[in-house]
């Protein structure tokens, strides 16, 4: 790669051609002040702020948008900088509610870190807020067009990375607004529910839904039994809200924060993804082996789940049936583990913490999410959730003692961890594939070639004898090629390209879901899905079929995998999604 020469307030520098100027001030450990730049998007200079100089140069540039150039020298703070960047401050706010302390992102708003570093105490410029009403049509996001300030990442995230085109930019000039595609509701656009544009969001304009009141009224209720289960990409990201860094393990601090705010029961959500490796896993072996539709296609993502019912419904026939693993911890909790407790279903509140926003949707996805007779998840909070519920509880995460879950359906092996990260739901399922297949052991265990950070990965491992080739893909944006070459395939008769697909719908996968702490780029993913293969590493078991308490659900409850009873509990079905409802 070409190198450039250039200096940064007298700073000489060494950087790649084709280098941003605001990416080489970073490299030099200097800040310069943006909000319509994400590292995950195509910058395209829409707020402004980003402005520098450069010595000979009489304009200026955008330092978003602009590559450093050979010998150029370049000043990213002056007094004059600093004027113009207050004063473009002082405009956004000038056109957004002063709605602070009621504000969902209030202490990690990017525009308040700002208005507070210019020391902006009053706004010079008249207050011209645009009057909207907020859309609360979903029930994972909300979304608050009157706090939008068109810096444009949630439809570059929306159109981008997810391929989803749920939000665009509808009128002109002062006119320009970010809505639902044709001003639609959200419910009624394509949304999938994953949440990216709000954790792209560097206001208070999209936001989660916020369920945490469901859960402490459901805790003062002394009639109902709370359980609670917490996702594996949950452990890895929550520290970041108590001051520690992306990719620290708190599994046990988060079991005893939950005990303290007052729940009853405490599961992982790794049980189930144990169990979902050993349900996928019967039912690729059974296509496999019997001449069943292939590639089969992983569905414990439900915002992909919402894509390709919406975009690929002729790819129905290639999805698992099985449910996500909160949807099956859900099932078994108002019943296998009711039956143990002797607790009434119905007084039985199921919830879950979960990295992602369209979790909310997916415990009303179809009747299947009522398997118990119950609704079996009653309510999701996600990661951010969680960590704002346990600071108004007065807990200091930091200091709690490590504890465990509760049993039976809280114990977990490293192959029900890792399916947290980009390919970890399918290495999980080949190291149990192979005992499925042959009824031995497999002297492997890391699959590195599953691993890593490419939009789309393969892969051929040989079980038995026979070649098993396996696809990975995240971000949306990246699933469509390779549901074409598969479709390629079908419609000329040829044998698919892959046997066994996952996708996941967020980059990086669930460590960087919409409900994750802010801030997240490439960097925080890959700590993140480091804390992940950590945990995997150190755990004692990490084969899914070796899960002693997944042996005894089955032999007491389950009777086999793929059972009739564990197709009742455990399994779901799809149907054709308009992309529009209105």
């Amino acid at each position: 790669m070409q190198k450039i020469h250039i200096k940064i307030n007298q700073i000489p520098m060494e950087v790649e051609k084709g280098t941003s100027v605001l990416v080489a001030a970073k490299k030099a450990g200097i800040h310069i002040p943006t909000l319509c730049a994400h590292p995950d998007l195509t910058p395209w200079g829409a707020c402004g702020l980003c402005v520098v100089k450069v010595e000979g140069m009489p304009k200026l540039p955008r330092a978003c948008v602009t590559e450093v150039s050979e010998g150029a020298s370049y000043i990213t703070h002056d007094p004059e900088l600093n004027k113009i960047r207050r004063t473009i401050v002082e405009m956004i706010l000038s056109n957004h509610p002063n709605e602070c302390l009621t504000c969902g992102r209030s202490g990690s708003c990017e525009l308040q870190t700002l208005a507070a570093n210019f020391s902006i105490r009053e706004v010079p410029f008249e207050s011209n807020v645009t009057e909207h009403p907020k859309d609360e049509s979903t029930l994972s996001i909300v979304l608050d067009p009157r706090k939008c300030i068109k810096c444009g990442r949630c439809v570059l995230v929306c159109q981008q990375l997810q391929d989803v085109w749920a939000l665009e930019f509808i009128g002109r000039g002062d006119h320009t607004e970010m809505m639902p595609a044709a001003g639609a509701l959200l419910s009624e656009s394509p949304c999938i529910k994953c949440g990216q544009c709000s954790a792209h969001c560097p206001v208070g304009a999209i936001y989660e839904r916020d369920d945490t009141k469901k859960l402490l009224d459901a805790i003062l209720d002394p009639e109902l039994h709370v359980a609670v289960q917490i996702a594996p990409a949950v452990r890895v990201a929550i520290g970041e809200a108590f001051g520690l860094e992306p990719g620290t393990i708190t599994t046990g601090k988060i079991y005893a924060a939950l005990r303290r705010i007052g729940v009853d029961a405490i599961f992982d959500t790794n049980f189930s993804a144990d169990l979902t490796i050993m349900e996928e896993g019967t039912e690729f072996v059974d296509r496999l082996t019997k001449g069943g539709v292939l590639p089969l296609i992983t569905s414990c993502c439900p915002s992909w789940v919402d894509y390709m019912e919406k975009y690929c419904a002729d790819m129905i026939p290639n999805f698992s049936t099985a449910k996500s693993p909160m949807m099956m911890q859900g099932a078994l909790t108002k019943t296998y583990y009711a039956d143990k407790k002797e607790i009434p279903k119905e007084k039985i509140f199921s919830a879950a913490i979960m990295p992602c926003t369209s979790k909310k949707f997916e415990i009303v996805r179809h009747k299947d999410m009522y398997a118990s007779g119950q609704q079996d998840v009653d309510v999701v909070l996600t990661t951010r959730e969680l960590a704002r519920l346990i600071k108004q509880s007065g807990i200091d995460f930091l200091s709690l003692p490590d504890e465990g879950a509760d049993s039976p359906i809280g114990a977990y092996t490293g192959a029900g961890t890792i399916f947290g990260a980009t390919g970890g739901v399918m290495e999980a399922a080949l190291r149990t594939g192979y005992f499925l297949v042959t009824g031995s052991e497999y002297e492997k265990i890391t699959f590195e070639e599953v691993r890593g950070m490419d939009g789309i990965r393969t892969a051929s491992i040989h079980i038995d004898g026979k070649e098993l080739r396996v696809a990975i893909a995240h971000g949306v944006a990246n699933v469509r090629d390779l549901l074409n070459e598969i479709r390629q395939a079908r419609d000329e008769g040829k044998e698919p390209p892959y046997h066994f697909v996952e996708v996941m719908a967020c980059r990086g996968g669930c460590i960087a879901g919409g409900g994750q702490p802010y801030n997240t780029t490439d960097e925080v993913r890959n700590a993140r899905i480091a804390g992940m293969y950590a945990d995997d590493q150190q755990s004692e078991i990490r084969c899914s079929h070796k899960n002693p308490f997944i042996e005894e659900i089955y032999k007491e409850f389950l009777e086999t995998p793929g059972s009739g009873k564990a197709h009742e509990l455990l399994h779901t079905h799809y149907q054709h999604r308009p992309l529009y409802t209105k």
